[in-house]
């Protein structure tokens, strides 16, 4: 089976109609922004646009500016989307559904079409960083070297033998780690993907529940904790895949009982895609992929090797503890040092977060440049509906230095966290802007 759709399969030969049909429909361009929401529509957005020659971009957000920035460097690109109400400033191509196939343009598969081969070299995809001016930096990606990081992937996390896994995935497949993940991994490894992407725990729940055993979660702490959080059962779950940002020991031995599983982190970045794993529950420490290397240079820690494109620079503090064995102690950038003393935003928010009654909550830097140069005030956001600031406050000088505590701490609805749980700094601090500004008189 090569996907469902609410537990419904999907299987190759219907892939094999689909894929031919999108790709009649994309046009002579050679890109494709790739935005359907439902999973499998993507996949064969993806596949058709290899098939056709063509490179999927996938930018880490979809502002006007980053759309912008895709038309200068693409003039030809085009948007391939499932939904009626898409507003992109592109070219529109709607997924054409299955009654589409008697068009006289569509191409039909054969009764029993072989699976296309696409050769290792061709370029897959562009992905993007923001890069150190804040405009999108395309990363290109090969067919090869994408497959090559999935099969490690696969053994990594116990998915190489002959048994099938559905795997369902909260995250979207636009993003580097749904990519991989919830698309690639499966289309690789013989695994069925689900085109559902729930977000609340019921529907995470409901989702589980209706693909087969034995069945994967992709998902993020975001999710995780939401999950643990809600008062419903959780359905018995065969692997757990957490990834965007580290989880607490104590959060993945929570989930591995809940949902009678193992949990599995994948750590990497989006020009490098995976390259470690750890089972959190039980160690710290993080085991690299076959033949990539870190090598320390100056300050920083570079990746190579294996699947890796191209030598990386990491973004984050690393301390090699031998062999392929690594820690992990946060990004770079959330490095925080006041009055000589040091600490990190994930320590921080990990100890806010910890308190009883904190739903979400994250510190930021006051001051934009700290990034730079280390030394800040930091505030903080807190979704907490039945505590005040005050009550906050008191147990955070239970369990951090007091020159940490965050001023302002701010009390809110909710935290702008993108689709992945990420939380941007300048998104935060945004946000305690508005909380400040002053009311029109």
């Amino acid at each position: 089976m090569l996907a469902y759709r609410a537990g419904t399969p999907i299987r190759v030969r219907q892939f094999l109609a689909d894929l031919a049909r999108v790709g009649a429909a994309l046009g002579a361009g050679g890109y494709v922004l790739n935005v359907c929401s439902d999973r499998y529509r993507f996949a064969v957005g993806f596949a058709a646009s290899l098939l056709t020659g063509k490179v999927s971009l996938l930018p880490s957000t979809r502002t006007p500016e980053v759309i912008a920035h895709l038309k200068r460097l693409c003039p030809d690109a085009v948007c391939l989307t499932d939904e009626d109400d898409c507003d992109l400033a592109l070219p529109r191509v709607r997924f054409p559904e299955a009654a589409a196939a008697a068009a006289p343009s569509a191409v039909a598969a054969p009764p029993a079409a072989a699976m296309p081969r696409i050769e290792a070299g061709r370029r897959a995809a562009w992905v993007f960083t923001s890069g150190s001016t804040g405009t999108p930096v395309p990363h290109e990606k090969t067919f090869g070297r994408l497959l090559e990081g999935m099969r490690v992937a696969a053994q990594r996390l116990g998915l190489e033998g002959a048994v099938s896994h559905a795997i369902v995935a909260t995250v979207p497949p636009q993003h580097m780690y749904g990519f991989e993940a919830s698309v690639l991994l499966p289309l690789a490894s013989g695994h069925a993907l689900t085109a559902e992407r729930p977000f609340y725990p019921a529907d995470i729940c409901a989702a589980l529940a209706r693909a087969p055993r034995p069945r994967v979660l992709v998902t993020t702490p975001l999710h995780l904790r939401a999950l643990m959080a809600a008062d419903i059962a959780v359905p018995d779950t065969d692997l757990i895949v957490s990834a965007t940002a580290p989880l607490s020991g104590q959060l993945a031995a929570q989930v591995e009982e809940r949902a009678r599983t193992r949990l599995l982190e994948i750590y990497g970045s989006t020009e490098t895609g995976s390259i470690a794993t750890r089972r959190t529950s039980t160690t710290p420490e993080w085991r690299l992929w076959p033949r990539v290397v870190f090598e320390p240079r100056a300050d920083e820690i570079w990746a190579h090797g294996g699947h890796v494109e191209q030598p990386t620079r990491l973004c984050d503090v690393i301390e090699l503890t031998g062999g392929d064995r690594f820690l992990l102690h946060g990004r770079v950038a959330d490095l925080v040092n006041i009055a000589g003393k040091r600490s990190s935003l994930a320590y921080l928010n990990h100890q806010l977060t910890s308190i009883p009654g904190v739903v979400d909550g994250a510190f930021f830097h006051g001051d934009p440049a700290a990034a730079e140069t280390c030394v800040t005030r930091v505030g903080a956001c807190v979704v907490a509906p039945r505590l005040d600031a005050a009550a906050i406050v008191a147990e955070l000088r239970r369990r951090i230095d007091p020159v940490f505590l965050p001023r302002p701490l701010l009390l809110v609805k909710s935290l702008p966290r993108t689709p992945t749980g990420k939380l941007p700094q300048e998104a935060l601090r945004m946000l305690a802007a508005a909380l400040h500004k002053p009311s029109p008189s």
